[in-house]
């Protein structure tokens, strides 16, 4: 009996509980938007393009050819922004920590050039290099992968 006169009560806590949530979650009345919100770039997919910045880049792979183990070697990744608002990097990630990067943090104008320097260190790495990294920007799309790669092969020894 006890049994019983306890599932009642859960059965009718949950219930009331489930009734309160239907409740508060359809409370809601205004369901619409700002137009500042729909405009903002980060905030919406699918929006036009207009008074955005864009990033073109001259490359966005470099082949370091053949290594030997140990070597340290950079290149530039140079952009362009292409769009009609300040172009900012907001993040640049690589995918190993092998791989160092160097860029502004300061907004490039339209029309302006920047760059991405990237330093690959080759120590304790054996055979073909493919890593990448990842630029996130104010842009869209938000990112863009560059690709580095080399062929590393140890040292000689006598």
């Amino acid at each position: 009996m006890k049994s019983l006169h306890l599932f009642k009560t859960q059965f009718l806590l949950l219930y009331y509980f489930s009734l309160c949530l239907f409740f508060v979650s359809c409370s809601n009345s205004n369901n619409t938007a700002s137009s500042e919100l729909v405009r903002n770039p980060k905030s919406a997919d699918g929006i036009t393009t207009t008074n955005m910045p864009a990033i073109t880049f001259n490359e966005t792979e470099h082949d370091f050819g053949q290594l030997i183990q140990g070597e340290k070697v950079s290149c530039v990744f140079k952009f362009t922004n292409t769009g009609e608002a300040d172009l900012i990097l907001v993040k640049v990630s690589t995918s190993c920590g092998c791989t160092a990067t160097e860029y502004s943090h300061d907004p490039i104008k339209p029309g302006d050039e920047g760059k991405i320097e990237i330093t690959f260190d080759s120590d304790h790495k054996k055979g073909i290099q493919n890593k990448t990294i990842t630029v996130l920007t104010n842009t869209k799309p938000q990112s863009t992968t560059l690709h580095i790669k080399a062929q590393v092969s140890t040292p000689e020894t006598n």
